[in-house]
């Protein structure tokens, strides 16, 4: 299989570029050459966003083109209409958050969309995912395009933060603010179980829009902590804080405090989604204890400094509001 991966040197991109090489995929990985590809690829630079360089893709032929892009619809619409007479097939890796609001618990791949436009400039993280969608679509055709519409993404490699926050501020000890209930349910997917449906989803022919995610539930508030105490050998004291005491503190769910949303409309779009279709096309979810011990000895690689992207917003709890709000 001939693949063509835009982007691949980062998180989901990568996992996608080094699942397909494990398997003696023929890999290009097409970026700007700020990171270096996994070996074994091939390299071609350039800038999506620039006609000149995108330019670079005029010539040769693939079976598979995976796209993660999140910005402006039009860099996905450039880049699909180039491609659709030289590749077999689009997957696009969007989102969840592509269900209009509010998705409402067991949201499946038929539920109300966003609107979007694969000619319009970047507006919105949701409205941009749609257009890029659509512009797949446009290009690609609903026999030939797989839409991969992820929920929350967690494991080695995350370049958001999230999860290597809560395992680096577990392994400092000591009292620690966990946002409860503790049984609260967490629905998110591994990116290696993302990377390697994606490649099943093309080995197999699978076309449309799909929920990957594992099942709500897969794990807990409790189990992802206690997961990341287990691994770090952390001393911590978790303790378990209501809802309704950390909103009236002021502290932003799922930025000052990653992952945790309280029960409510945002917490059934991002943790209540319906996995079915996925689950029955092959989608596997391992456990999330294994996600957070191999997430730890990827961070523990880095020295516990996590890549972190520049365009998005830094997560985690400042100690001075955790020390007030536990002080009571």
């Amino acid at each position: 299989m001939r693949l063509l991966m835009l982007g691949g040197t980062e998180f989901v991109g990568r996992a996608v570029t080094e699942a397909a090489l494990a398997r003696g995929w023929q890999v290009t990985v097409f970026h700007r050459g700020r990171h270096d590809p996994p070996p074994g690829a091939a390299a071609v630079h350039g800038d999506r966003t620039d006609a000149a360089t995108l330019g670079a893709l005029a010539d040769g032929s693939w079976d598979v083109v995976v796209d993660t892009w999140a910005g402006a619809p039009t860099a996905v619409r450039d880049a699909a209409r180039l491609l659709a007479d030289r590749a077999g097939r689009y997957v696009y890796v969007s989102t969840g958050s592509v269900y209009r609001h509010p998705a409402g618990p067991g949201h499946t791949e038929a539920s109300p969309l966003v609107e979007g436009s694969p000619d319009a400039d970047a507006v919105a993280y949701a409205e941009d995912k749609r257009g890029g969608e659509l512009a797949v679509l446009d290009a690609f055709g609903a026999d030939r395009t797989v839409l991969a519409r992820a929920g929350l993404i967690l494991g080695p490699g995350e370049n958001l933060g999230r999860l290597p926050w809560w395992l680096n501020r577990i392994a400092r000890g000591g009292p620690v603010l966990a946002p409860g209930p503790r049984d609260l349910g967490l629905q998110y997917i591994d990116v290696r179980d993302l990377a390697e449906w994606i490649l099943h989803a093309v080995e197999t022919g699978l076309s449309g829009p799909y929920n990957l995610i594992s099942e709500p539930g897969h794990t807990t508030m409790g189990e992802l902590l206690e997961s990341c105490a287990q691994v770090t050998g952390s001393d911590a004291e978790l303790r378990w804080t209501g809802p309704e005491e950390i909103l009236a503190a002021g502290l932003a769910p799922w930025t000052e405090l990653p992952i945790w949303l309280p029960p409510g409309e945002l917490y059934d779009a991002i943790h209540r989604g319906e996995p079915a279709k996925a689950l029955a096309a092959g989608l596997r979810c391992r456990p999330a204890a294994r996600t957070v011990a191999d997430t730890w000895a990827w961070l523990r690689e880095r020295g516990g400094q996590a890549p972190l992207r520049p365009d998005r917003p830094q997560v985690g709890l400042a100690p001075e509001k955790e020390e007030a709000l536990l002080r009571g």
